[in-house]
């Protein structure tokens, strides 16, 4: 949020809890751990009405089968540019970019760059999880 605010992006980044209606007839939603939304017409009171441009997950033992399977399905089948679960307990983000096709895995020491914002990248090494 800070670096899209810093370079005035159009971008707004959405924290759970935020509903996400991933497709226009479904009345069912997900609330992705982190939402970054660059159209706001996709906004309204409701929360998202269609696919974020990014999304993170943050996996737990209990969210990880559908963080890696069900809404990674889901997210890509959307419109969901970019895509990244970040696990602590097995020292790995995986980062796919829907738009490019490709899928790139990674550990807590590591600096990641974001797809949708040139020059984003996220270092990983300097995050405290207690």
């Amino acid at each position: 949020g800070n670096y899209i605010r810093a370079r005035n992006g159009e971008c707004e980044v959405f924290p759970a809890p935020f509903a996400v209606f991933l497709f226009a007839d479904d009345s069912q939603y997900v609330e992705p751990d982190i939402s970054v939304v660059c159209d706001k017409h996709k906004l309204n009171e409701h929360g998202c009405s269609g696919a974020p441009d990014w999304i993170i997950e943050i996996a737990s033992s209990s969210s990880r089968s559908r963080d890696y399977g069900k809404k990674l399905f889901l997210y890509r089948s959307s419109g969901v540019k970019e895509y990244w679960v970040v696990d602590h307990e097995r020292n790995l983000i995986m980062r796919y970019n829907f738009e490019k096709e490709i899928v790139e895995d990674y550990s807590f020491s590591d600096k990641v760059r974001a797809g949708i914002y040139e020059g984003l990248e996220i270092d990983f090494s300097k995050i405290r999880i207690s």
